[in-house]
């Protein structure tokens, strides 16, 4: 048998994964299911293209690496882009299954820990909120030894012939230290490598896309359930809160100051 748009893609398979918990089935819980499906499979990307990056930045490839990253920012303005249609749904209508929903919660999201992993985090949520899932324990372990963008893109600099290093620290919060050395190699490469600098200017860029769709995210929940406790038993908006305005790559936003 030949190959269809719909055995391709596995329409029919891919249509039958929005089993509403709800009883009667309420409306808005289809929405619900769609939208947070979705942000899966940009997550599962966003990794995709994260090993490719990493891949491209180890082997000193800049525009390879500048073309990854416009393909992952164009993916976050769609990640906060779709905060919008979850936005339409009031909180009466999401209060309306709520209940239905028991311990699940979005701080169970294995694939935005991968993400928050490859890009330096380490807090101890991470796994807690999968601990009585070994397998996705071990998965969470994995990427921890695996080169953050951070590494992959020092890795890059040195190879350019600027002396930065990635030292990991070991406690819990961003995995590296904000570090004078780097920030001189830095403010010199922005001012004579202007190709190289272009692709600090995207991690930047994704570093910013990153806190944009956190804040959105925050004021979604915030509209929605208020200050009500998350559905995992989580602290929901108050958790939220404390990680907004964390940069990822702290040390690209300190040289601001330095022009």
């Amino acid at each position: 048998m030949s190959i269809t748009y719909t055995s391709y893609l596995k329409i029919n398979e891919l249509l039958k994964l929005q089993q509403l918990q709800s009883d009667p089935p309420e409306h808005d819980e289809t929405l619900f299911i769609i939208i947070h499906q979705t942000y899966e499979l940009w997550f599962k990307q966003i990794i995709h293209e994260f090993g490719k990056l990493n891949k491209e930045l180890q082997s000193g490839h800049t525009w390879t690496s500048i073309k990854t990253m416009r393909r992952i920012l164009t993916i976050m303005k769609t990640l906060v882009a779709q905060v919008d249609i979850l936005e339409t749904m009031t909180p009466l209508e999401f209060n309306s299954f709520r209940k239905f929903l028991g311990q699940s919660s979005g701080f169970q999201s294995l694939q935005f820990r991968e993400v928050e992993i490859l890009c330096g985090m380490r807090f101890p949520l991470m796994k807690e909120a999968h601990k009585d899932i070994p397998k996705h324990i071990q998965i969470l372990e994995q990427r921890m030894e695996e080169p953050t963008i951070w590494e992959s893109f020092c890795s890059y600099l040195t190879k350019k012939g600027y002396a930065v290093s990635a030292e990991r620290k070991n406690e819990q919060g961003l995995l590296f230290n904000t570090s004078e050395q780097n920030q001189q190699e830095l403010i010199r490469m922005m001012k004579e490598d202007p190709e190289t600098a272009l692709v600090a200017e995207l991690l930047v860029d994704f570093d910013e896309g990153l806190q944009e769709w956190r804040y959105r995210h925050v004021k979604m929940v915030q509209r929605t359930i208020g200050a009500k406790t998350g559905t995992g038993g989580s602290e929901g908006v108050a958790y939220l809160q404390l990680t907004l305005h964390k940069s990822i790559f702290p040390d690209l936003w300190e040289i601001r100051s330095s022009f």
